[in-house]
């Protein structure tokens, strides 16, 4: 298998290799991009999107069709994790482990015997008590980290940042209570079906965007269709379009992030976690 993995990369980088021939020479003035693509986005992005990041513009409007293959490739590396280390069947130890949340007090049970109340809270063999100051600092930290998120995904098309890394902003403040915490305490909050449907939700909204632009008589992604939709003219729906996707994109990124580190942190058990 290993070999056969080898053989396989050699292969496919070989041919990466023997493609990368035809790129145009570094730094060419000549090249396509240079000649024609760079100085239309430099001068016509902001009287034909009303952006002035001209990367967003460029990502989320001019090539957004690639974009949002690129959501799904993140989309695709979740489910991927998911089938890879997800554990259904629970091998359930001979004696289970609880604490008390009143007093930190960890107690073993014995199987069969569940605890008496909401009190416990079940721990596994491994289980060491968090920090009090971590969890103090970190409990503190991570809403001031998702209004962050939130406006570098509201203020990507204006200024540095949107739906990538805002996505990735929110993910990190959801796995950081995670680590602070326990991996039980993020799953209360934010379900495993939650997540996944979310990480579909934000393609969907995404390639639904482009869809409703089909349907309203103009070219999938062009943005300029939904002017009647906003009832905004159809440079400022660019726009609010940009908006839109970047908006699905930060919520499959954010749920993806969390997708996969809950299944590598737990190896796909949804126990402790780290």
């Amino acid at each position: 298998m290993k070999i056969t993995g080898l053989i396989v990369t050699i292969l496919v980088g070989g041919l990466l290799i023997y493609a990368a021939a035809d790129f145009p020479a570094w730094s060419d003035p000549n090249s396509p991009a240079s000649t024609y693509l760079s100085p239309h986005f430099i001068e016509k992005t902001m009287e034909e999107t009303s952006v002035p990041n001209i990367v967003t513009a460029v990502l989320a409007d001019y090539r957004s069709f690639d974009t949002m293959f690129e959501t799904t490739v993140i989309f695709s590396a979740g489910v991927a994790v998911f089938i890879l280390l997800r554990t259904f069947r629970r091998k359930e130890p001979e004696a289970r482990h609880y604490r008390h949340v009143l007093t930190g007090v960890t107690m073993r049970i014995k199987e069969g015997k569940l605890p008496p109340s909401d009190d416990f809270e079940r721990i596994d063999t491994l289980w060491t008590p968090p920090d009090l100051i971590i969890k103090t600092v970190c409990r503190l930290l991570i809403p001031f980290i998702q209004i962050f998120g939130l406006y570098v995904i509201a203020h990507g098309h204006h200024s540095p940042g949107g739906g990538f890394q805002g996505g990735v902003i929110l993910g990190a403040s959801i796995i950081v209570l995670a680590i602070s915490h326990n991996l039980r305490t993020v799953v209360k909050r934010m379900s495993e079906k939650l997540d996944a449907v979310l990480c579909a939700v934000g393609v969907l909204i995404y390639a639904g965007t482009g869809a409703l632009c089909l349907l309203l008589g103009l070219n999938f992604m062009d943005y300029s269709a939904l002017a009647s939709v906003l009832f905004v003219d159809p440079i400022m729906a660019r726009s609010h379009g940009i908006l839109i996707v970047e908006i699905g994109v930060g919520i499959a990124v954010m749920c993806t992030m969390v997708w996969i580190y809950s299944n590598v942190s737990s190896r796909g058990r949804y126990e402790q976690g780290l």
